[in-house]
């Protein structure tokens, strides 16, 4: 069996180091300094010749950076002789642009997925996509992990015999209906339309939640528009305390503080797949931050070792 070899960008290495710290193996050091003209040069500083290397970076925030960043380090292992080269990418930020719904724009989430392939990507392990077809946008190999059931596992621990989940829009109404069913609790939908990247109308609620405890169950959260304007037709129809769940907590231009000032609101969820300022996390009562470096640990293991990370998800 090839030795494993774990490098992390600069954009979130305090996941890295959880995930190796769950594999058991050391996070090899990176180099990533910056020449007078700007440019970036990024160098491994362990060995990676026939190894199977895993580069871990979620594209966040500053996002260009980040992703130059991992190409870098996908060149730079395909020029070391690596055996195989698994881009570990907890956030993928362009799988929001996936389609030509405007004349004469850009799909991004299909272009940044050929350089990754180009800079010598063999594999790519996610989380939560935006979408299912960004999938398929990759010409190599994706594991495709969720964080419903380390979602689920959390809210188990409280009372949901007068609960319903609830999704914002239809797009994600199959992933609140399986939280759902994890859950074993009934699940709604709201009806959205979006007039601009921050500006949505949700019309209505497909489903029962007048006198019921909800929670909203969104892939993502950045300026939290669309969460807050669902807030208002739940109110609007009668819903009790709302919880707030998602995966990505990007929390973009003052959206934690937002949420929270929501007075039916009692509790945000997300998980580490992007870093949290910890100032955010700490002065917030209302956060819950939950690790998903077991489950993105165990996907490199079985990736690794030729098992199936589909059994991952089988109950």
């Amino acid at each position: 069996m090839r030795d494993i070899a774990v490098f992390s960008g600069s954009a979130h290495p305090t996941l890295a180091a959880e995930i190796c710290a769950h594999l058991e193996t050391p996070l090899s050091p990176v180099r990533v300094s910056r020449f007078a003209n700007d440019c970036l040069e990024v160098q491994l500083q362990a060995n990676c010749r026939e190894r199977d290397v895993f580069l871990v970076q979620p594209l966040v925030a500053p996002v260009q950076e980040h992703l130059v960043e991992l190409l870098l380090m996908c060149d730079a292992a395909r020029g070391a002789s690596a055996a195989r080269i698994t881009a570990v990418v907890p956030h993928y930020a362009y799988a929001r642009s996936d389609k030509k719904d405007a004349p004469r724009i850009s799909i991004g989430g299909r272009l940044v997925a050929d350089l990754m392939v180009a800079a010598g990507a063999d594999r790519v392990l996610a989380m939560t996509l935006h979408s299912p077809q960004v999938h398929g946008f990759f010409s190599v190999p994706v594991d495709h992990l969720h964080a419903l059931r380390e979602l689920a596992k959390h809210f188990r621990g409280s009372d949901l015999s007068n609960t319903t989940v609830v999704s914002p829009d239809l797009g994600n109404a199959k992933e609140a209906a399986a939280f759902a069913r994890l859950l074993g609790v009934p699940v709604a939908a709201g009806a959205k339309q979006r007039f601009a990247n921050d500006k949505v109308a949700i019309s209505s609620v497909i489903g029962d939640v007048a006198g019921r405890d909800v929670i909203v169950l969104d892939d993502e959260i950045a300026k939290g528009s669309t969460v807050i304007e669902l807030l208002e037709r739940l109110r609007d129809l009668g819903a009790r305390k709302v919880r707030v769940a998602c995966t990505h907590g990007l929390f973009a231009a003052g959206a934690l503080k937002r949420l929270s000032d929501q007075p039916e609101v009692e509790e945000i969820v997300c998980t580490n797949t992007v870093p949290i300022a910890p100032t955010e996390e700490s002065d917030n009562g209302k956060l819950t931050v939950l690790s998903i470096a077991p489950a993105l640990a165990e996907a490199m293991r079985r990736i690794h070792n030729g098992e199936s990370v589909s059994a991952l998800f089988e109950s």
